[in-house]
């Protein structure tokens, strides 16, 4: 039998190569005999550079030290770069959350991803993908592109500080300086549809997250209101407001494409072509519940393997209700409880996939 063991991440506990390592090796478990194949994928936030890594041999790691971290202190990077000429740039790996030392809701800055942008125009990417999830910043990327040679402006013609909140004194850009982009283009990579202002946006929806009161709210959406009317482009686009607005702003001054980010790391990874080959693909993540067939890693993957005609299963931390017609299994089912579970995640993903192995370890196609 030929199984794809193909998960997302286990959040806060497994990665996505860990947890397919750790299914596929409890599957051997039970069914040593059995053709195993490990394929994990990302949605497009933490994780999609190890993931694509993991996925694609073709892809090198190509390490861009000491750029500027959310906060200002420095922080060692790193891209991806295959021979066709695609690099991927993870944000969170230089303007991440867990990055910054402190909240800083204004002062966060997005200007350690454009320096890693740069390194990897200087490094001949072609094509340029960029995953924008977990941000520590809500400054509509205007930190990146100033990276990249945009000036941002105030009324007397200096040069703003880094941060969403100094974008409320914006009067003027001098794009003289911005680099272009690559040729290939370039694709972000979204897991929200949020646009950029109002109720829905990047200030009222993430802003919180990151540090932001109510009155540091407020302030952010006027910035961004203003960045809006200074850079044009569209600030309704589904998925503009992600990673504070760093979507738009790539948008706007560099061209970029939204796209959902589950979808993407799959055509990249070979998603495809690996379920060609598969009689079964295992897939995963932390929680699974009805969210996780829109967007998400696992309902890509199910969509993918229901028009490939292969049988698929998930296995995961906890399950939702509502999921008739999928087949689950959780690791706190197994363990008794989601506290055992988190305790020893990998251990109970190995159990999984030998418990997997035990229920549908036989070909149907």
């Amino acid at each position: 039998m030929r199984v794809l063991v193909a998960p997302d991440a286990f959040k806060g506990t497994l990665s996505a190569a860990d947890a397919a390592a750790c299914l596929a090796a409890g599957w051997r478990d039970v069914r040593p005999e059995d053709e195993v194949a490990l394929l994990p994928l990302a949605d497009g936030g933490e994780g999609t550079l190890d993931a694509l890594a993991a996925a694609d041999p073709s892809f090198s790691r190509v390490p861009v030290p000491a750029v500027c971290g959310p906060c200002g202190a420095r922080v060692d990077a790193e891209h991806l770069l295959r021979r066709d000429g695609t690099a991927v740039v993870e944000l969170a790996r230089s303007s991440g959350l867990p990055l910054a030392p402190r909240l800083d809701p204004l002062g966060a800055t997005t200007r350690g991803v454009g320096e890693v942008l740069h390194a990897a125009l200087r490094a001949g990417a072609a094509r340029v993908v960029v995953a924008v999830g977990g941000s520590a910043s809500t400054d509509g990327g205007a930190g990146l592109l100033r990276a990249l040679g945009l000036r941002v402006l105030d009324a007397g013609g200096r040069d703003l500080p880094d941060g969403g909140g100094a974008l409320r004194r914006a009067a003027a850009l001098d794009s003289t300086g911005l680099l272009p982009p690559p040729p290939g283009g370039v694709v972000v990579l979204t897991d929200v549809r949020a646009p950029l202002l109002g109720p829905e946006g990047a200030a009222a929806v993430f802003g919180p997250q990151k540090g932001a009161d109510a009155e540091q709210v407020r302030l952010l959406e006027g910035a961004l209101g203003t960045w809006a009317a200074l850079c044009g482009g569209d600030p309704d686009l589904p998925g503009a407001g992600a990673a504070g607005g760093t979507a738009y702003g790539l948008s706007a001054l560099w061209g970029a494409v939204l796209v959902p980010g589950g979808a993407h790391v799959a055509d990249l990874a070979g998603l495809d072509g690996a379920l060609d080959r598969a009689d079964l693909v295992v897939t995963g993540e932390g929680r699974f519940d009805r969210t996780s067939l829109g967007g998400k890693v696992c309902g890509e993957v199910l969509r993918r393997a229901d028009r490939a005609g292969v049988p698929a299963a998930v296995v995961c931390g906890q399950r939702g209700a509502g999921l008739d017609g999928v087949r689950v299994l959780a690791l706190d089912d197994l363990a008794g409880s989601v506290p055992l579970a988190l305790a020893d995640a990998a251990g109970w993903a190995r159990r999984a996939g030998a418990v997997a192995a035990g229920r549908w370890g036989r070909p149907e196609r």
